[in-house]
């Protein structure tokens, strides 16, 4: 489908490359690139030729949160409005989290706010050393109440509210420390660093990798139930009968490469 606000790149190793295209307002998201993110991750998820999506931004910055605009708007509009453009920025962060595709974000200059939401609702994200954050919102009386559940999940309830409390800025290699990201990279060498990421992606089966986010999405932190201990044995005996499963063993005893990892 046409985007306003995207550019879509598809690779030959099928991994998709999404780029937010607004760099005059540094990626800030309004309505439109809100629906369009949406719309892109739920046709992604589902085309089985992709193997993983890669979130981007075009410019110097990954996405300065939501624009002023769309904020000035949001303020005069009344509750009903505004209840209905959060339940959809809602849906599209949790239509980035339960992508079935591995998802990645790249990250330079600038996320803020949203951005940070972004970047959280991606499985991973690699981040040029330059790149900062902030959970920005407090600094203009409001809260970064949508992205929560996605902040709290990326580093941990306690950081989360530091982060959100502060709204301080923070550099890469702290963000790195509390796990907002996975990696950091020189800014000259970003791409390389999510290639090298994303190699370690496509090397492992596209089936297992949907499976183990449907079941990590229903795992969290703490005692360790009976009914915990079911929903994983029910999951690895039934996966182990897949074809990709027995693909993989044979792949491994024969020391050959399994189908799904591309040529290299």
């Amino acid at each position: 489908m046409p985007w306003t606000s995207l550019d879509l790149q598809r690779r030959a190793d099928g991994v998709a490359v999404l780029t937010m295209n607004r760099p005059a307002v540094f990626n800030a998201f309004d309505e439109t690139l809100i629906a369009e993110l949406d719309a892109a991750f739920a046709q992604l998820g589902g085309e089985a030729g992709v193997r993983a999506i890669v979130l981007a931004g075009a410019g110097k910055h990954f996405s300065a949160g939501a624009d002023l605009q769309w904020m000035q708007r949001a303020a005069a509009a009344s509750q009903d409005d505004n209840l209905a453009d959060a339940r959809r920025f809602a849906a599209m962060l949790a239509r980035i989290a339960e992508c079935p595709k591995p998802t990645l974000a790249r990250v330079q200059g600038a996320a803020l706010g949203g951005g940070v939401g972004l970047v959280c609702a991606c499985d991973m994200a690699v981040a040029a050393d330059t790149a900062s954050f902030s959970v920005s919102e407090a600094r203009m009386g409001i809260l970064p109440a949508v992205i929560a559940p996605h902040l709290v999940n990326a580093v941990g309830l306690r950081e989360a509210r530091r982060l959100a409390l502060t709204a301080a800025r923070i550099g890469a290699p702290e963000a790195e420390r509390v796990g907002l990201v996975q990696r950091v990279a020189p800014a000259e060498g970003l791409d390389a660093a999510v290639d090298a990421l994303l190699a370690d992606l496509l090397a492992c089966g596209p089936q297992a990798q949907a499976e183990i986010k449907q079941l990590y999405a229903r795992l969290a932190p703490g005692p360790l139930s009976a009914d915990v201990r079911e929903l994983t044995a029910q999951t690895i005996a039934r996966v182990r009968a897949t074809p990709e499963a027995r693909e993989g063993f044979a792949a491994f005893l024969a020391k050959r490469a399994p189908n799904w990892k591309p040529a290299p």
